[in-house]
């Protein structure tokens, strides 16, 4: 809703539940087969009747001639996301023990024609009216304009993977505001107890599809929980699934009134039980600000809506803040939003915001940043989409300062500006399902980095995610895709989609559910060529690039932590201490802090004589702007080893050539603030 072996590298007036759903739309018996013995790749018995795969030929398995996987890479769907929200905002289910005619069945206060179907009526428009058929007609859903309805049937993904893709991120998906105020519901709207319910049934239906395979573990439907797995999967040509979560409270991390609603504890048992169930990505926030992190906004007329939602929810609007560097967070601009201001309480109001003023003052909190250090103790990657610059400019300085390539943007919602140093991390990416034709252009604005760093791409479809999805470019037009069509590796040949009476075509239909993903797939090749389809072909091997990286990570010694230190001068307070060794504790809590001018140094005896590569600097707000890092043998010769005039503050990492050194020497030659030099932790590596 909405690496190692790598270089570093329209509508009307509605209420405010209408407002805030609109805004938060931002997340039978088997029977035996007739598949000969050799054909791995179908079912030795499936349900009749069920869907069409329409793709023939055997999937590709094995690695290319470098040893790599080959497929794509979802980085970024929603299979169970009807069970989300109170259970009755998607309606059908992926899959069903009584078969398909009662997985692909409508919402019941959808029939008989629409009228109640109240989210399909905000988000889709007209009069909201639909045949709520679906099995087997399928007269108006799946469609790629109906946000409400299942598009992540087991044979439709079974499609996809058919069609060539090799990994699918399934992140559980809910969100309590929109339970709380959908009229339909059959269920509490904890966020949690959804979480837990989306793991479950991902397990039930790898055990439902490996039944038609004769057996646990015989499916092409794997779960997968490390890397190494995940590769022998795909070299066994079938579908690795990772499991994630993308959620607005995770482990109850809320804030009201900017007061959290969660302690560390909270967030080590949520992450602990995360991880055991199989969970290894996930998103800190999403739509409202936490107790963890503040939210890149919403835009226009939706991101106004939101923000009442915020309101409602934590009790504070967003705040904003002109924007310290390139990146920005989406304007929310000052769009009118009268029914929902009715709502408030009296007096307040929905704040206007300036133009300038396009950052969100909320960052990544003192809790956001301890389940970031508790994700990286769980070698979990960590998902920035939705996250405001502050927060993810924060995050990454602790991955860079770390050497932590855990990272992830799986849906375009990040600052693009924050492309390189995802990859130069050893993180992957993965563009938002949109049309072809703008796929290709962000996808060739790009390009030139992939090739630097060696690396793949993905698509993150959202299926289920509320989001929309590419409609029809037609029938006449130009390089439309042509059926029957031949996969990207030459093996399979893939037709026209049919379930029940009824079949899809991309050209005149739009990605109106799971299966139609390879010919989308299709229809960039035939606009963009093949350069772009070569690089995501590639994404399965990128991806278990970043995450076989994360696996393998170890904590860097930290060679200054207690080490003799010195400095010019120490502020002087009654109530603490700012020495020189408060700043080498190992407690983020402390610092040291200088007097009030520029010309001030900072000192760490090692000891003996080290290798030193790295230096961290985690800068308090009085912070150094120009200053050098010289390194020693003796504590009388220097060297200047690293240097900058343009620091910033936050958390600074220094690479350079690795030098022995014994002492290590802070020079400040100009503040960043009227006040002295600050730093809660000096870290000196040798990796």
């Amino acid at each position: 809703m909405t690496s190692a072996g790598r270089p570093y590298r329209r509508r009307k007036n509605v209420t405010v539940v209408s407002l805030l759903l609109l805004v938060l739309s931002i997340a039978l018996g088997p029977t035996p087969s007739s598949a000969a013995g050799s054909d791995w790749w179908n079912p030795t018995a499936r349900p009749a009747p069920d869907s069409g795969i329409n793709v023939t030929g055997e999937p590709f398995t094995g690695t290319n001639a470098k040893g790599e996987v080959r497929g794509f890479v979802d980085a970024h769907d929603h299979i169970f996301s009807n069970e989300a929200f109170g259970g009755r905002l998607i309606c059908g289910k992926p899959f069903s023990e009584q078969g398909v005619a009662d997985a692909l069945k409508d919402c019941p206060e959808h029939y008989p024609d629409g009228s109640l179907a109240i989210f399909d009526f905000i988000t889709n428009g007209g009069d909201g009216k639909h045949d709520p058929v679906g099995w087997p007609t399928f007269k108006d859903w799946p469609a790629h304009d109906s946000l409400t309805h299942q598009q992540n049937y087991y044979a439709w993904i079974e499609r996809a993977w058919r069609g060539g893709q090799r990994v699918l991120v399934n992140d559980l998906v809910t969100n309590g505001v929109i339970c709380s105020v959908y009229f339909f519901k059959d269920r509490s709207c904890d966020e949690m107890t959804s979480i837990r319910l989306q793991a479950k049934l991902t397990y039930d239906m790898q055990a439902y599809i490996d039944k038609m395979y004769g057996g646990t573990g015989k499916g092409w439907f794997r779960i997968v929980t490390d890397s190494a797995q995940a590769r022998q999967v795909i070299e066994q040509g079938k579908l690795a699934v990772i499991l994630g979560v993308e959620t607005s409270e995770p482990f109850g991390c809320k804030q009201v009134l900017d007061i959290a609603q969660c302690s560390k504890a909270d967030i080590d048992k949520g992450l602990d039980e995360l991880h055991a169930l199989g969970v290894r990505s996930m998103f800190l926030c999403h739509k409202f600000d936490n107790a963890l992190c503040g939210v890149r906004f919403d835009s226009g007329g939706l991101g106004t809506a939101i923000n009442v939602g915020q309101f409602l929810s934590t009790g504070t609007f967003w705040k904003t803040e002109t924007c310290k560097g390139p990146q920005h967070d989406n304007p929310i601009g000052n769009a009118t939003a009268a029914e929902a201001e009715q709502e408030l309480p009296a007096g307040v109001e929905v704040p206007s915001y300036s133009a300038d003023a396009q950052c969100n003052v909320r960052g990544l909190t003192d809790l956001g940043e301890y389940a970031v250090r508790g994700m990286m103790k769980r070698k979990m990657m960590l998902e920035i989409d939705h996250m405001s610059v502050k927060a993810t400019g924060r995050v990454l300085d602790i991955f860079e300062a770390e050497s932590y390539p855990g990272v992830l943007s799986s849906h375009s919602w990040m600052d693009l500006d924050w492309t390189e140093r995802v990859y130069g991390l050893g993180g992957f990416i993965a563009q938002y399902m949109h049309g072809s034709e703008g796929f290709i252009s962000e996808a060739k604005r790009t390009e030139a980095l992939r090739d630097e760093y060696g690396v793949g791409y993905g698509y993150g479809t959202d299926m289920n995610g509320v989001g929309g999805w590419p409609g029809p470019r037609g029938a006449d037009a130009p390089n439309k895709v042509t059926y029957p069509f031949k996969s990207v590796d030459g093996g399979s040949v893939i037709d026209r989609q049919t379930t029940g009476e009824r079949t899809w075509d991309l050209n005149t239909d739009g990605a109106a559910h799971y299966g139609l993903v390879p010919d989308w797939i299709e229809d960039i090749r035939r606009v963009g060529g093949q350069d772009v389809v070569d690089d995501l072909f590639r994404g399965a091997e990128s991806y278990l690039d970043t995450w076989g990286a994360s696996e393998n990570h170890q904590a860097g010694v930290n060679l200054a932590r207690g080490a003799a230190t010195s400095a010019s001068s120490s502020e002087w307070s009654l109530f603490t201490s700012y020495q020189p060794n408060r700043a080498v504790d190992g407690d983020g809590g402390t610092r040291w802090a200088s007097d009030w001018n520029d010309d001030q140094w900072y000192q760490v005896d090692l000891g003996s004589t080290r290798l030193v590569k790295r230096v961290t600097l985690d800068w308090e707000r009085a912070y150094g702007k120009s200053y050098r890092i010289e390194l020693s043998t003796d504590g009388v010769n220097w060297r200047t080893a690293w240097s900058t005039t343009a620091g910033d503050g936050g958390l600074d990492t220094a690479r350079f050539t690795g030098t022995p050194a014994r002492h290590l020497r802070i020079q400040g030659q100009e503040r960043g603030t009227d006040w002295g030099y600050s730093l809660y932790e000096v870290g000196v590596h040798s990796s």
